[in-house]
């Protein structure tokens, strides 16, 4: 879908095999999520383009857990946290870059002057060891003596060590590809970068969430000293800018996404909104409801989904409907195990257990969505959820929290509550579970509106047409 007045080629019209390479960070095709079926979406929809799955992981040890379309033709994983992509020796003319480089991050983060270091950054990383030169005796005092206040040597330590961790896409050989494709903002604009001033290649990002707003609400619980945290941040902002400039086009999947993306400091001659879209065939309505009053929640267990408010609103649903049920559907990565257990006892000590329940992936999402009266999602931050689309095709009302794109999905199909807010959810939950024809209508309105607004041929054909304006320019 894209914004009014907005001209694009013609689907039908022929175009030629392209190479694309679609980037993401610690996303497909090694993990489950929005992001990672959105990628094969895209892959799988576009036939006639090769694409490279090019994603920023941990330690390189991450195994596919997709299945590989015949035309994804490769898949390139960068690790963060491994071995050094190469050791090469250190070379002069690092202080230059280094201290312009500081500069660029005095807060809150000056994106154009990144944007002008970074280059030769990467050029630097490209011949020589930036690891070893960001954590020299000689950058870390420029860092403890430029950075103010002054950051203490074990800080600097901390500091230094996470961002040359952060700028390894730097020391990697570049993308060769036609267009690149970000699926986010962030580190993974780094490897966008490098091909475009490597073989001129443009970027196209498609921001899922808004990257900037997720790192200042995950670097809260972060163990690191509030000087790092502000250097850290600092980093993130003048990144999130630079990529914004950096790119040749920006498809925001909301409004909510764009006027976050504008007041960063992109152009909006260079964006056009592109809603998520999805096969409404693969997620049909029915007529029947589960015998015991049930809300289901699907999606991935993670803190941003904030499942700790839909228990709590849970816990004042069954105050008013002792037989009501809880479902949560979604997978548990290593990295949000402590997140899960967390919910498992914050459910003990409400006396849920049994009531709300976690069952893990569902192997078909469409049952989990009949498997309620009513689907939820309480995130804190969201792009274009798949998960609401998909449980509104299926013909269930929603209660969800004001967060990204979530308003512009559900329109008049549900209850959009303000995010935290665990009373509101509840009073939301309790209307539908106890109104049987207001349920039902918003049902009814909920499958139209995917029908008229969000459907995948739609999002194909206009990913076409952009990728076909791309390489004409």
């Amino acid at each position: 879908m894209t914004t009014p007045g907005t001209l694009l080629k013609p689907a039908g019209l022929a175009s030629r095999s392209l190479r694309i390479a679609l980037i993401s960070e610690g996303a497909y095709p090694f993990h489950p999520g929005g992001v990672s079926l959105w990628c094969d979406q895209l892959i799988n929809g576009m036939p006639e383009h090769r694409f490279t799955a090019v994603a920023l992981t941990v330690d390189g040890s991450e195994r596919s857990t997709w299945p590989a379309p015949g035309n994804l033709a490769k898949v390139v994983n960068l690790p963060l946290w491994g071995e050094p992509p190469e050791d090469r020796s250190r070379r002069k003319g690092f202080a230059e870059i280094h201290s312009a480089f500081l500069e660029a991050l005095r807060p809150p983060g000056d994106a154009d002057a990144l944007l002008a270091v970074l280059p030769a950054m990467f050029a630097y990383a490209q011949n020589a060891d930036l690891g070893k030169a960001m954590l020299s005796n000689d950058a870390i005092d420029r860092l403890m003596t430029q950075w103010t206040p002054p950051l203490r040597l074990r800080d600097a330590l901390t500091a230094a060590d996470l961002l040359e961790h952060m700028l390894r896409p730097l020391s990697y050989r570049p993308i060769q590809a036609d267009i690149c494709h970000l699926s986010m903002n962030g580190l993974s604009a780094l490897v966008a970068m490098a091909a475009k001033w490597t073989y001129g290649t443009p970027i196209l990002m498609s921001e899922h969430g808004v990257y900037l707003r997720e790192r200042y609400l995950g670097i809260v619980d972060e163990p690191a000293p509030h000087t790092v945290k502000v250097l850290l941040l600092s980093f993130f902002r003048a990144l999130a800018g630079a990529a914004y400039r950096a790119a040749d086009m920006l498809a925001p999947h909301s409004s909510y996404n764009r006027r976050w993306q504008l007041h960063n400091g992109a152009d909006e001659r260079r964006m056009r909104t592109m809603y998520n879209g999805i096969d409404p065939a693969d997620f049909p309505p029915v007529e029947h409801e589960p015998d015991e009053p049930t809300i289901v929640f699907v999606g991935r267990i993670d803190p941003l989904k904030d499942l700790h408010t839909l228990i709590r609103a849970f816990h004042l649903v069954r105050a008013e409907i002792p037989d009501a049920r809880l479902r949560m559907f979604g997978p548990v990565t290593p990295v949000n195990e402590g997140y899960h257990a967390s919910c498992v006892e914050l459910i003990g000590h409400l006396g849920l257990t049994g009531a709300a329940v976690f069952e893990g992936r569902v192997p078909r999402q469409i049952d989990a969505y009949h498997a309620g009266h009513l689907v939820a999602l309480t995130s804190v931050s969201e792009g274009f959820p798949f998960t609401v689309v998909e449980s509104m095709s299926a013909g269930r009302p929603q209660v969800c929290t004001n967060v990204g794109g979530v308003s512009e999905a559900v329109g008049d199909a549900g209850f959009v509550v303000p995010p935290r807010d665990h009373a509101a959810v509840a009073r939301a939950c309790v209307k539908l579970l106890t109104d049987t024809s207001l349920r039902r209508r918003l049902g009814r309105v909920a499958r139209q509106r995917v029908l008229e607004n969000f459907t995948l041929q739609q999002w194909n054909d206009t990913y076409r047409g952009i990728y076909n304006e791309l390489v004409a320019r």
